[in-house]
């Protein structure tokens, strides 16, 4: 047991899973994904992390500072995220949240509920959301005639 390994241990079984599922899947393209909010100073007010691979993005970290939310910074944020991985050919993004965290944030837009872990923490729920990525033209768009 060694929770504090080296990173390059942690890294060599981590390369493990990953040629293991490029093997299986084929899909090798990998890219890491951030976007941060940061005032006139340089301070970091907020940010998304996750990760494409297999076309899908997948959001591990959203947050935004207390002092700076209601500002749609988050939303800012996703709608970001979601282009990037449309550029990168995605076509689906999943997050997980719990149940005192931002599930209504993100149905909001436009993500669903598709699993859920009870009691996690005890007391609360755990979520799994995904949402479709549309990459087509937003309704509305005109096309151009010849």
């Amino acid at each position: 047991m060694d929770p504090f390994a080296p990173s390059g241990i942690k890294e060599f079984v981590q390369n493990g899973v990953d040629n293991h599922n490029i093997g299986v899947t084929g899909h090798s393209a990998y890219y890491p994904v951030g976007f941060y909010v940061m005032d006139a100073e340089g301070s970091v007010l907020g940010g998304l992390m996750g990760q494409i691979w297999a076309r899908w993005l997948h959001v591990s970290t959203l947050w935004v500072d207390e002092r700076v939310r209601g500002r749609g910074h988050a939303s800012r944020l996703m709608v970001a995220a979601e282009r990037y991985a449309i550029e990168k050919a995605c076509t689906d993004s999943f997050l997980e949240t719990f149940s005192f965290q931002a599930r209504p944030f993100y149905e909001k837009l436009g993500y669903r509920v598709f699993g859920t872990l009870d009691n996690y923490p005890e007391g609360h729920t755990y979520y799994y959301l995904t949402k479709h990525l549309v990459t087509s033209k937003p309704k509305g768009a005109r096309e151009k005639k010849s």
